[in-house]
């Protein structure tokens, strides 16, 4: 009823929805917000949008039923991890190399869900496997394309330093750490500024969604700083891995010649 309450489902919040999407478009297309300076990133946002209105009108429709069956619900979470693995490679990367962004989702995201169904604070049946793994590797994607992204720009932008690096008699992989673990390290900041202004500045949904399920304010708190301490060691150790990968040559772009 409260859910109901703050947002109901109707002719209205569809025309509201439209409405934002539109203007989002919009500020980006007067803006001329994409990386050419042209107005084609506008279309991705609009894209998007409706991408997630038909993504998530086809996870509300079969939800219901992978909750309640063991093999369905991995098979789901493997799911999610593929579509984060392609969406994180490719924001890095164009070329083949991509695939190792699954590396960084992985690494950090499978223990810190092993750990939590083996010690019973979240079962492998029910419905909260889905939305906790989910943030976990929403925050392991968001982690690795930042440090990926800042990281090859950087190496891109320095070629020179790492060339010198090189002349010094560095190894590759340690001549490239000296010039991308800086700006990779940027991948913190979001995960960072979240979590020291919750409760001052913003709600997040975990507790707000809490306390919407009829959760008391205490039990809300305790469960969104469960996520907020989960996400910052998931992200800290997606933005080490991808780091890694980058100094070793696997996850790359064409690099100048």
């Amino acid at each position: 009823m409260a859910a109901q309450t703050l947002l109901p489902v109707n002719v209205t919040l569809a025309v509201v929805l439209v409405v934002l999407l539109g203007a989002a478009a919009t500020a980006v297309a007067v803006f001329r917000l994409s990386p050419d300076g042209t107005r084609g990133r506008a279309r991705e946002v609009a894209v998007a949008g409706a991408r997630a209105a038909a993504q998530l009108a086809a996870v509300s429709l079969v939800i219901g039923w992978v909750v309640h069956h063991v093999a369905a619900l991995f098979a789901f979470l493997l799911l999610m991890f593929g579509v984060a693995t392609r969406t994180a490679g490719r924001r890095v990367t164009p070329n083949g190399t991509w695939w190792w962004a699954a590396v960084p989702v992985a690494v950090p995201v499978a223990p810190v869900v092993a750990v939590l169904a083996l010690a019973g604070l979240v079962p492998p049946r029910g419905i909260a496997m889905i939305p906790v793994t989910g943030i976990l590797i929403g925050g392991a994607l968001t982690a690795t394309v930042l440090a990926g992204r800042r990281a090859l720009d950087e190496l891109r932008a320095r070629y020179g330093e790492f060339e010198a690096g090189l002349a010094l008699g560095l190894p590759a992989a340690e001549a490239r750490l000296e010039v991308i673990r800086p700006a990779a390290s940027d991948a913190l900041l979001p995960g960072l500024d979240q979590t020291r202004t919750v409760g001052l500045v913003t709600l997040p949904g975990a507790f707000v969604g809490m306390l919407l399920g009829g959760a008391s304010p205490v039990q809300a708190g305790a469960v969104q700083l469960f996520v907020l301490i989960a996400l910052m060691a998931v992200q800290a150790q997606a933005t080490a891995v991808t780091v890694e990968l980058i100094a070793r040559g696997k996850l790359h772009r064409e690099e100048p010649r």
